[in-house]
C-alpha cells in the first residue's frame, strides 16, 4: 500500500522510539499535501527512516500510531490485533461462561487500536469510534470483531455519534452495524444486568468498576449502603449480595433510576432492602441523615480535559468533604475518579484535604485501578484513568 507520508522535526522522534503511540502536531516538518483526516499515513523521522504507520487527524495529536513495523493496514492487520486482545481476555479468565458475558474486548492505546472501544455484552458487541480514522473502517472492524469471537457474537452496535471528533463532521449516526436489536441483559459474576447500549451512558454499562464491585461485596454485610452517583446500580447489586442491611442508589436521572430497578428486581425480587432516589448528589448528601456506613462516590468525569482541572479537583474535595462528614464512625468509604485530566496523586490529595478538613481519623484499605480487560500500554502511561481509594473512617 501506498500510503502518503508525515516527516517530523530532527530529535522529535525520541517518544516514538519509545514507542509512545501519539504524534503531536509540534513535532511534525512537513508533510505530503491533501492528506485527509481518517486516512492512513507513515511516519519518518527528520532523516527520512521509517518509524510509524496510523490514522492522521486534525489537532494536537497528529498521528495515532496503529503499527511500528513497515505494514500494510488491512483486514489480516485488524483480525491479528483482535484476535490477540481477545486472547489476554482468555488468559485473564475473562471469556464466557455460565455467570459471565460482559467484558471489554479492546480498550485503545492498551490494546494497541488506539482510537477504538469494543464491549461484549451477550450476544452483542458495543463499538466507539474516538478517531475519525476507526470511524473509517468501522464495517471491516465489525466483520472481523464477529470472525473472531468464535461464534459468540451476533450483533455489532455502533455508537460514536458523542466521541468522534466533532469539528470533523462525519455524519456519524449510532445503530447496526450487523445484526439487529437483541437481549440486553448480559451477566457479570453472576449478577444480571439491563444494559441500554442504544440511549445509556458509554456503551451503555460501566464494566471498568467490576473488580471494584467484588471488593465492595465483601465489605457489605450488615452495613448500610449508599451508593452515589449510582447509573444503573452495580455497587448497590454487589452490595445487596454482600449482605447489606439496606442499600440506597441516588442518581439525577430517572431513567438510571428505573435501570437501577429493574436491575435489583432482577437479581433480589420483592426485597424491600433497596430504595432508589432521583435527586442530585450534593443536594442528597447535604440532606441524608448521618447513618450510612458504607458510601460510594463514583461521579461523572469531572474533569473531561486540562482547562477544566482545577474546578475538577474542588468538585472531588467538596464531594468527598461532605461524605467524611456524614458518615458512621467505622465506616467505609469507596471513593473513585475517572478523569483522565486528573492523575492520580491529584486525587489522592484532594481527598486528603478533604480529610484533613473533617478533621477525621482516615486510613486507606486499598488503592484501587481498571480491571484487567481495560489495560494501560506501558508506553503510554495516560492510559491510566481510572483511580480509586478505600477509606476506613473513625
Amino acid at each position: 500500500m501506498n500510503y502518503k507520508k508525515i516527516f517530523l522535526k530532527k530529535g522529535k522522534e525520541a517518544s516514538l522510539q519509545r514507542f509512545h503511540p501519539w504524534v503531536f502536531s509540534g513535532a511534525i516538518a512537513y508533510a505530503d499535501k491533501n492528506i485527509n483526516e481518517g486516512e492512513i499515513v507513515e511516519v519518518y523521522t527528520a532523516d527520512k527512516a521509517f518509524i510509524a504507520v496510523g490514522h492522521y487527524q486534525i489537532g494536537s495529536i497528529a498521528v495515532r500510531v496503529l503499527s511500528f513495523n513497515n505494514q500494510t493496514i488491512d483486514k489480516a492487520f485488524w483480525i491479528k490485533r483482535l484476535n490477540a486482545a481477545y486472547q489476554m481476555r482468555k488468559d485473564m479468565g475473562l471469556d464466557y461462561t455460565d455467570k459471565h458475558s460482559s467484558f471489554r474486548l479492546v480498550h485503545g492505546e492498551g490494546d494497541f487500536l488506539p482510537g477504538l472501544i469494543v464491549d461484549f455484552y451477550g450476544s452483542t458487541a458495543v463499538m466507539q469510534a474516538h478517531s475519525v480514522g476507526m470511524h473509517l473502517h468501522r464495517a471491516e472492524i465489525a466483520d472481523c470483531i464477529v470472525k473472531i469471537s468464535e461464534g459468540k457474537i451476533k450483533n455489532v452496535y455502533y455508537k460514536s455519534e458523542t466521541t468522534l471528533p466533532y469539528k470533523a463532521d462525519t455524519g456519524a449516526e449510532n445503530g447496526y452495524l450487523i445484526g439487529s436489536d437483541s437481549d440486553a441483559v448480559a451477566l457479570e459474576n453472576g449478577l444480571k444486568f439491563c444494559i441500554d447500549w442504544e440511549r445509556g451512558q458509554k456503551t451503555g454499562f460501566f464494566i471498568d468498576q467490576r473488580a471494584n464491585r467484588q471488593l465492595l461485596e465483601q465489605y457489605a454485610k450488615g452495613r448500610r449502603v449508599l451508593n452515589m452517583f449510582c447509573y444503573t446500580g452495580g455497587f448497590s447489586c454487589y452490595a445487596m449480595r454482600g449482605g447489606a442491611a439496606c442499600v440506597h442508589s441516588v442518581d439525577s436521572s430517572a431513567k438510571a433510576i428505573d435501570l437501577v430497578n429493574k436491575n435489583m428486581e432482577m437479581n433480589f425480587p420483592s426485597d424491600t432492602r433497596h430504595e432508589a432516589y432521583a435527586q442530585d448528589a450534593f443536594k442528597f448528601l447535604d440532606q441524608m441523615d448521618e447513618n450510612y456506613d458504607l458510601i460510594v462516590l463514583d461521579p461523572p468525569a469531572f474533569a473531561k480535559h486540562r482547562d477544566a482541572l482545577r474546578n475538577a479537583l474542588q468538585g472531588y474535595k467538596r464531594l468527598n468533604a461532605k461524605a467524611f462528614e456524614k458518615i458512621k464512625s467505622g465506616g467505609i468509604l469507596f471513593t473513585f475518579s475517572c478523569s483522565q485530566a486528573v492523575d492520580k496523586d491529584q486525587f489522592r490529595l484532594a481527598v486528603f484535604s478533604a480529610a484533613a478538613m473533617s478533621g477525621r481519623k482516615v486510613r486507606i484499605l486499598h488503592q484501587l485501578t481498571q480491571p484487567v480487560d481495560h489495560p494501560i500500554n506501558i508506553y503510554h502511561p495516560e492510559g491510566e484513568y481510572l483511580k480509586g481509594l478505600v477509606l476506613y473512617v473513625e
